[in-house]
């Protein structure tokens, strides 16, 4: 058996790779990469060590602990370029600022397939890792810690993945900075188990199909999870406690299967909305559209967080199961033309407003006699069959007089309002189209469990 082992362990590390040890100080340390063979562990003793440096062979550079690479203020700190190589166990500062040269604190080029950065502290960075292209490339366990003075926007953010197939972000804690995970142009990736507070979104998504987001923490950002222009996904058991505008947004995101993910909302303070670092007009830049009303004063209190928990704008053929979605100010907002979507098994929780849906046609969100649980649901169930005995309607014709004219809420109160909803009540003809579950549940499913703690 211990041959078995050893033989296995040859397989793993070539026989001639040698483990080199530098101090801080004592030799040009991108002369000994350079001079290293394949395979070799380069390792850096406790203390400061200077960099940039570029890793064209397939090595392991790794800290022992203590260890701490210094960039010089410009370009990347740590730049892999070799297929294979690994940058692990290093605390990482002094990359460059500049936004169009993508400064970062690692920077994998697309040559660098299968590249591994893991169990890093990458801080004060503009851009943590880049991952540029590099085909299989790994970033796995790091603390990374963005920029935290100045505009959000002038930040990078912690992992960026462009055009990179087969690409991992696995098991990260991200903080600070712009956008926590930046995908572009990319399939078949996986983004599973990371952390993310005090960003602005938590995960961006752009253009990138067949790959997966599953297991993720969001916590007090400005959006949780942005998923755009993306296809094919499966989107699961992620948490966003707390996020600002939106838990999730759906816009162009079609054929995905949305699972076992919770939205939690929470009491916020003013101020969160008139601090904000974000531009004016910043929103429509990354598909967003207007906010629905101008932010309350300081002295206006607290209010609701998200505004809504999931936002679907124009995403299509979608699968929405097994989510929970509480204590925001719009549960859900449906518009722009979806199509096709099946939303089933969800739980809506104490919202202001659980569903907004501003259109003529019926929407049933029921399937096979099995909807949705709506918490403010007085429906009775008579035969005992978890299901309520009359349809479930979130919305009634004065809702969407107001959504579209919201000068009118001056007139909720009013007896000619009443007037209109008792005559809705009595004759049910007079409803306008949109959303009806005819299945409701009469108790909530349990609400998903994530891997992480919810709360920091």
């Amino acid at each position: 058996m211990l041959a078995s082992a050893l033989a296995g362990a040859c397989l793993i590390t070539p026989a001639w790779a040698e483990r080199v040890l530098v101090r801080p100080g004592e030799a040009n340390l991108q002369t000994i990469l350079d001079g290293a063979k394949d395979g070799d562990v380069i390792a850096l003793s406790a203390g400061e060590h200077r960099a940039p440096l570029r890793l064209s062979r397939k090595l392991v550079l790794e800290g022992e602990p203590g260890a701490i690479l210094i960039g010089s203020g410009t370009g990347n700190v740590v730049t892999v370029a070799a297929p294979g190589a690994k940058v692990r166990g290093l605390t990482i500062r002094g990359s460059g600022l500049d936004l169009d040269q993508m400064n970062a604190g690692v920077f994998v080029e697309r040559t660098a397939t299968g590249a591994v950065v893991e169990n890093n502290r990458i801080e004060g960075n503009l851009y943590g890792i880049y991952l540029h292209g590099a085909v299989n490339a790994v970033a796995r366990a790091n603390v990374i810690i963005g920029i935290q003075e100045g505009r959000t926007n002038e930040a990078g953010n912690g992992v960026s993945v462009w055009n990179a197939p087969g690409a991992k972000v696995l098991d990260n804690d991200i903080r600070y900075g712009r956008d926590g995970i930046f995908t572009i142009a990319s399939k078949q990736n996986q983004f599973i188990g990371n952390r993310f507070r005090d960003v602005r979104f938590a995960v961006h998504y752009m253009y990138t199909n067949d790959s997966e987001i599953s297991d993720n923490v969001s916590i007090g950002n400005t959006v949780g999870f942005a998923i755009m222009y993306s296809h094919r996904l499966v989107v699961r058991g992620n948490v966003s406690d707390g996020d600002r505008d939106h838990g999730f947004l759906f816009n162009y995101a079609n054929g995905s299967q949305i699972t076992g993910n919770s939205v939690l909302g929470r009491l916020q303070p003013a101020e969160r909305w008139t601090t904000s670092g974000m531009l004016a007009g910043e929103e429509r830049a990354h598909g967003l559209p207007a906010p629905d009303e101008k932010p309350p004063s300081l002295n206006a209190g607290a209010r609701s967080a998200p505004g809504k928990c999931v936002f679907i704008y124009n995403a299509n053929q979608n699968k929405f199961r097994d989510n929970w979605f509480e204590g925001c100010e719009i549960g859900i907002h449906f518009t722009a033309g979806s199509e096709g979507n099946e939303i089933v098994g969800n739980a809506f929780v104490r919202n202001q407003n659980q569903v907004k849906y501003v259109g003529t046609r019926y929407l049933d969100w029921s399937k096979g006699g099995r909807g949705n649980y709506w918490s403010d649901n007085p429906a009775f169930d008579l035969d005992g069959d978890g299901i309520g005995d009359n349809a479930y309607r979130p919305n009634d014709l004065m809702d969407t007089v107001l959504w579209t004219v919201p000068q009118a809420k001056v007139l909720v109160n009013s007896p000619a309002v009443q007037v209109i909803r008792w005559a809705q009540a009595q004759f049910p003809a007079l409803l306008p189209g949109g959303v009806i579950d005819k299945s409701p549940l009469m108790s909530a499913p349990s609400r998903p469990q994530s891997g992480w703690a919810a709360q920091p």
